[in-house]
This record gives C-alpha cells, sequence and structure tokens, in this order.
C-alpha cells in the first residue's frame, strides 16, 4: 500500500513517498531466490552452519506437512467415497491439498526469509501461517467429525 515513510540517514529526517511497487520488487526479489539460493550466501556474513542446517530441517518439516497434508486429500477424496456425498468430499479434500500447496510455498519462502535474517544479523521473520493453517486443519477436523457423526453418506 502506498504511503509516508520516514527516512534521512543525517539524523535531519524527511518524508519520502513509498509506492506499493517497492514492497512488490522485494517480494519478486524473494521469489527469485527460491530459484538461486546461492544468492542468499551473497548477502551479510555466513552464520553459524549449525543455524543454517536447523533452517534446513525446519524446511523439510513443512514440506512433511504439506506431503502430509496432500496425501490426506486425495484419501478423503479416494477412500470415502461411500462414507461422505461427493460435495463434502470434494470440499474436504480440495481444503486439505490448497493446505498442502501453501505449506510446500511457505515452506521454501520461510527458508529464504530465516536464512537471510541469520546472514544479515536481523531478528528471524514472524509469520501468521502456523496458526492459518492450524486453523485450517482444525476445521476440516471439525467437518470430518460432523460428517462422521452425522453420516453424510452418498
Amino acid at each position: 500500500m502506498p504511503g509516508w515513510s520516514r527516512s534521512g540517514g543525517s539524523g535531519r529526517g524527511y518524508c519520502v513517498r513509498v509506492s506499493e511497487f517497492d514492497g512488490l520488487r522485494g517480494a519478486r526479489d524473494s521469489v527469485r531466490l527460491w530459484f538461486e539460493p546461492g544468492r542468499v550466501h551473497q548477502e551479510g556474513t555466513t552464520p553459524d552452519y549449525r543455524f543454517s542446517l536447523a533452517n534446513e530441517r525446519t524446511f523439510l518439516a513443512w514440506i512433511r506437512t504439506a506431503l502430509a497434508l496432500i496425501a490426506g486429500g486425495f484419501a478423503v477424496d479416494q477412500f470415502l467415497t461411500d462414507h461422505l456425498t461427493h460435495w463434502v468430499r470434494v470440499v474436504l479434500s480440495v481444503a486439505l491439498l490448497v493446505g498442502g500447496v501453501a505449506c510446500t510455498l511457505r515452506a521454501v519462502n520461510h527458508w529464504v526469509r530465516c536464512e537471510r535474517a541469520m546472514r544479515r544479523g536481523a531478528s528471524l521473520p514472524v509469520s501468521r501461517f502456523p496458526a492459518a493453517l492450524a486453523l485450517l486443519i482444525g476445521v476440516v477436523a471439525v467437518a470430518m467429525v460432523a460428517a462422521v457423526l452425522f453420516g453424510w453418506a452418498g
């Protein structure tokens, strides 16, 4: 969103117009790093390798979560044909599949953001994604419990 930002390195401080394209440019550069991870090493200083390895383990945990969500989406669609109506199966399957895709994209984005922050000596980025994912899984779980209890068979 365009707005005004306070700037000025000499202590005087003055306002400059911040373009919405600055945010888009940052997002574009971040996505480029997904496909050119070697560019991350050009920033800042190399952190302790244990932190980079921990970052990779976190990335892999998110990928495992994404694979589980995708497998769950296919399982609901393929194996609950006698237990749920078509529309209930589709809604639950799509919710799980979308969660899996979002989890995959979030994994690589979070890996890049954390690696860059560590190399720059900045605070690690925070995210609302884990809460959103937990909410999605909770809603799907409640819907599955309701489907089992009320027997929405086709």
